[in-house]
């Protein structure tokens, strides 16, 4: 059997969710905690003038939401 790589699996939160669902997401299948994701794109955002919030929205609109079924 071929392992998927964690970026296959990779779904928006429904739990951990304050905008999108994006940095609670990438807190459920990366080691760093959603907390960080979220202050890292905030100094993404700074630091990049905005291109931040635009990764940010291109996530939010092609990561899908998780299905009930994988619960």
């Amino acid at each position: 059997m071929i392992e998927k790589n964690w970026l296959q699996n990779f779904t928006k939160s429904e739990k951990d969710s304050w905008i999108g669902g994006i940095c609670g997401g990438l807190g459920e299948y990366t080691p760093l905690p959603s907390w960080a994701w979220r202050l890292l794109f905030v100094l993404f955002v700074a630091i990049t003038y905005g291109m931040g919030l635009f990764i940010y929205i291109l996530l939010w609109i092609f990561v899908p939401t998780k299905s009930k079924t994988e619960d």
